[in-house]
């Protein structure tokens, strides 16, 4: 069944990241071999899925299973235009409530952060010179929590207490030259392009 096979992916993907957390090899590397190969795979399944059946929402494979699907895109950072093919794929299968809201948000926003534009909902974080989790810079950031509220998400300052806690559990130490790795990333990529 469709939706059992895209839950199946969703929780391998947390299951690796677990294991590498555990072991503290996550944080060797801005992104790990072994969780680059995961979403890779991943989302060449999910793009067949969705050439065969469409954006895979609540009707065709419920709730849980459309939630993995959007895990699956969110971690397809490897893949620019796939991305933004999902983004627009969502958007539409929000306006006919097949997807919840906030999933829309969380791909728009990670897609801005890649491209080095401003967020629009305060879903990305990233590490402060001191090493504390901030969001990433957001587009009108006095009107954030009205965006974020009607799409069903918290507010800023309760995501920002949640993820705080939530790395402190982790301890997830971050690379010394991670800015300089992840500049290079973007480019290899494909997310920015040299002018």
């Amino acid at each position: 069944m469709l939706s059992q096979e895209l839950v199946a992916m969703a929780k391998n993907d947390l299951s690796v990241r677990e294991a590498l957390v555990a072991d503290g090899s996550l944080s060797h590397a801005l992104y790990h071999p072994r969780m680059e190969a995961v979403h890779k795979s991943n989302a060449a399944r999910l793009e067949a899925i969705i050439e065969q059946y469409g954006w895979p929402g609540n009707r065709l494979v419920s709730e849980e299973g459309a939630w993995a699907a959007w895990l699956i895109a969110q971690h397809a950072i490897g893949n620019p235009s796939f991305m933004r093919h999902c983004l627009s794929l969502l958007k539409q299968a929000a306006s006919n409530n097949e997807v919840m809201l906030w999933q829309v948000a969380f791909l728009e926003d990670r897609i801005r952060m890649y491209e080095g534009k401003p967020q629009r909902y305060g879903t990305q974080f990233q590490p402060n010179k001191n090493g504390e989790l901030e969001p990433y810079p957001i587009e009108n950031p006095e009107t954030v929590n009205d965006r974020r509220l009607a799409v069903g998400l918290n507010t800023i300052e309760e995501r920002t207490a949640e993820l705080t806690a939530q790395s402190t559990r982790e301890n997830i130490p971050t690379p010394p030259d991670l800015d300089e790795q992840y500049q290079k990333w973007l480019y290899s990529v494909g997310w920015r392009v040299a002018s």
